[in-house]
């Protein structure tokens, strides 16, 4: 799809960073036809601290190639502030079960106020995840989180349905 960001999880074995390196991505991303600046791949923080150093190698080599990084599910896994700084990520999603009650909660709403600051403070983009009805909008948005997903917007589609959204004058927008 020519414009549209393609989103990739790393999430679990055999697909880890130090196994794929550089060299792997590179063969996949030659093997699809897919150029680099239009691929952002999601990584939880529990792929990333996993053989840290060799992901700080092959992270940086895919920053350099115009790949997009993400840390996905932030907050629930290791948490480590220290990676902020070393890893190149341009963004950091904030987990879905920080959103799920953000409007009953105020820890949950505490927790994603205070990422979207961190996140903001170090020039990240913040996502918000598991928006579901109009009222967890509200405060994301407020806080200005950059993108937002989940299934107010729209329910998984098959790829054709989603390529035609923009055919038929129709977006997935907020």
């Amino acid at each position: 799809m020519v414009g549209r960001h393609t989103a990739c999880e790393i999430r679990r074995r055999p697909y880890t960073l130090a196994r794929l390196g550089d060299d792997g991505f590179a063969a996949i991303l030659a093997g699809t036809s897919l150029e680099a600046r239009w691929l952002e791949l999601e990584i939880t923080e529990t792929a990333v601290m996993r053989h840290s150093e060799e992901s700080i190698v092959t992270l940086r080599a895919l920053h350099d190639r115009g790949v997009r990084i993400s840390v996905d599910d932030f907050g629930t896994g290791y948490s480590s502030l220290s990676y902020l700084k070393r890893f190149p990520i341009q963004m950091l999603k904030v987990d879905q079960s920080f959103v799920r009650d953000i409007t009953t909660g105020p820890d949950d709403a505490a927790i994603v106020a205070a990422v979207a600051s961190l996140a903001h403070n170090l020039g990240l983009k913040v996502i918000a995840e598991g928006v579901e009805t109009p009222e967890q909008l509200i405060l994301p948005r407020a806080l200005r989180c950059n993108s937002f997903q989940g299934f107010h917007f729209s329910r998984p589609l098959p790829a054709a349905e989603f390529e035609a959204l923009p055919r038929d004058g129709k977006s997935l927008g907020a």
